[in-house]
């Protein structure tokens, strides 16, 4: 076995001349089952691309009354792009309580990931499964749980870090009319975590801490070889030549900042421009004081962390009917 080094980005990913890929971090899992804490049920469910095994998803469901049905939350977690799953235990707490809180139906996906994937397959797979997802709006898909419990009249796309990065891009191709679009089921919100958005030239506090900036720097670039620039559109979805923002392909957006988080000044411009490019929708903002980026993950029992679930509710809720008389 080679132990030569042949590309690094610490600390996150180490890979060999041999080709052997370490992951430094967020390796860990736990199984899928009933939560303890909140009664959430979960289970993983493979074949979501016909052929490929690495792409799954981690369905959760509440407690829930016979046929009721809830809306759905397709959900893309962290991790630089090329780190995680929806079976790392971070993520799969934070769904557990999220769920539990809300009252909605989760779709956790698994996509594949750099460098042994480059970007754009984290992309096409996301796309991939969300058309999987929705698939079952007749109420004849291959999933009971979707089938039975997620109201296709009520499907919303979250993420954190990366996985809002795909949340926006998956909007935007949803937005763009060539598409084919989501098998005419629209999507009614997006909820953007502490997302990973750059750019080549720093604004606002990013100058300030020039060691970090110079880490973000490097991520784009390994995990997306074939078009290193920190201003593809992709990355950068406000700069010169990005797609106008007018085309996001939903109706409601909230973007979540942290106040310490190197990427929270670019939050904040995708919060202004999304605001004033014409699009038709509503874009609200929330954020968190004296915190770093995807602090609740590591930090769920906190009350900043409680804060931010109950805003995430409170959003997936909004479009909610009144319960019975």
């Amino acid at each position: 076995m080679d132990s030569e080094i042949a590309q690094e980005l610490l600390p996150l990913v180490r890979v060999y001349k041999d080709g052997r890929v370490e992951r430094l971090l967020g390796t860990d899992t736990v199984p899928a089952g009933v939560d303890p804490l909140t009664g959430v049920l979960s289970k993983d469910v493979t074949g979501v691309i016909p052929g490929n095994e690495e792409v799954y998803v981690r369905i959760y469901l509440p407690d829930i009354q016979n046929l009721e049905k809830l809306p759905l939350l397709v959900y893309f977690h962290g991790g630089g792009f090329c780190l995680s799953t929806p079976a790392a235990p971070l993520y799969h707490s934070y769904l557990n309580k999220l769920v539990a809180e809300a009252r909605v139906v989760a779709v956790s996906v698994h996509y594949r990931r750099p460098p042994e994937h480059p970007l754009p397959t984290a992309y096409e797979d996301s796309w991939a499964a969300l058309q999987w997802a929705v698939s079952h709006a007749n109420g004849e898909g291959p999933e009971p749980w979707l089938n039975n419990h997620a109201d296709f009249g009520r499907v919303f796309l979250s993420g954190e870090s990366a996985g809002a990065n795909i949340v926006h891009n998956l909007a935007m191709v949803a937005g763009n009319p060539g598409s084919g679009g989501l098998q005419g089921v629209d999507i009614l919100g997006v909820a953007l975590v502490h997302s990973y958005f750059w750019g080549s030239d720093p604004i606002g506090s990013e100058a300030l801490d020039p060691d970090r900036r110079a880490t973000v720097d490097r991520l784009w670039a390994f995990v997306c070889p074939s078009n290193p620039d920190n201003d593809d559109p992709r990355v950068n979805p406000v700069g010169d030549g990005a797609p106008s923002l007018s085309g996001l392909g939903c109706r409601r957006a909230l973007v979540c900042v942290a106040e310490k988080d190197v990427m929270r000044d670019r939050g904040w411009m995708y919060f202004q421009e999304l605001g004033r490019s014409g699009w038709t929708g509503v874009v609200e903002i929330h954020e968190t004081e004296e915190e770093d980026h995807a602090f609740h993950l590591h930090n769920l029992d906190s009350e900043r962390a409680a804060c931010l679930i109950r805003r995430l509710a409170a959003f997936l809720n909004r479009d909610m009917p009144p319960p019975p008389i």
